[in-house]
């Protein structure tokens, strides 16, 4: 699957907005610095390294990230309806759980932590078109995330901490200790991580209805993939427009060849 050159750019602007919208005080133009510092490398981001997993092409990343945001927003609103304690998280510590759960996955500051694929049999064979940088030390991806968040003073609370941490389930069994706890003194003192880890796998979901479904059947409705794909039908004043708002010269060069 590829995007377009105005839709990563309009996923960029709509995933500032989130944090100018949702976050607040010192944090807020610190955070925005950060993801400006950083923007030529996360907006063309892969948000996994290998067909089979989600969104694993340039703008990926940033793709997923606003599906989750919008996600757990949503997802919020039904726990509320059906009777969860919203006093015991703020909306805010919600948005930047979910803005921020899957930093860890640019790698540091020096080093990226997806590269292009070098080794054609496992583009062919595995659908591997990304492959995990050898110059980067090993850490997991809550761990890099939070530890960039406080490496640039970005400074987050416990229940966003935890959230980040857990945001996979269980499918990470380092979770275990936060999530299978039959102790009730043990079990996480708010729903924060539970709703971010359903937002999380909806997206993840919804992507990959979005990628395969379509080479599955071709019945699947077109529609589904009007949004995500690239369209020859595009008018260059709309990509022209896009393109402008974007003040890297390198970066706007590798969106208009995309």
């Amino acid at each position: 699957m590829k995007l377009s050159a105005e839709t990563i750019q309009s996923n960029w602007v709509i995933f500032n907005n989130n944090i100018d919208t949702y976050i607040s005080g010192e944090r807020k133009q610190k955070l925005l610095d950060f993801y400006n510092k950083y923007e030529d490398r996360i907006i063309l981001m892969p948000a996994s390294h290998k067909k089979e997993y989600h969104s694993a092409f340039p703008g990926g990343y940033v793709d997923h990230v606003n599906r989750v945001v919008s996600g757990a927003l949503a997802m919020s609103a039904t726990w509320k309806k059906f009777g969860c304690d919203m006093t015991t998280f703020t909306q805010e510590e919600l948005v930047f759980s979910a803005i921020n759960h899957d930093l860890g996955k640019m790698g540091d500051s020096e080093h990226e932590a997806y590269i292009p694929q070098t080794d054609k049999w496992r583009q062919d064979k595995l659908g591997e078109d990304y492959m995990f940088n050898k110059k980067l030390a090993f850490a997991s991806v809550p761990d890099r995330g939070l530890f960039l968040l406080q490496e640039h003073g970005i400074t987050y609370t416990f229940n966003e901490m935890v959230a980040i941490q857990t945001h996979d389930g269980l499918y990470d069994e380092a979770n275990s200790k936060y999530l299978k706890t039959y102790m009730p003194e043990q079990k996480p003192r708010t729903s924060l991580s539970y709703i971010l880890h359903q937002a999380d796998m909806m997206a993840a979901r919804i992507e990959f209805e979005i990628e395969w479904l379509p080479k599955f059947s071709k019945n699947n409705v077109a529609t589904t993939k009007k949004n995500y794909t690239l369209s020859t039908n595009k008018k260059p004043s709309v990509s022209s427009k896009a393109l402008n708002t974007i003040s890297s010269p390198g970066l706007k060069s590798m969106l208009e060849n995309l």
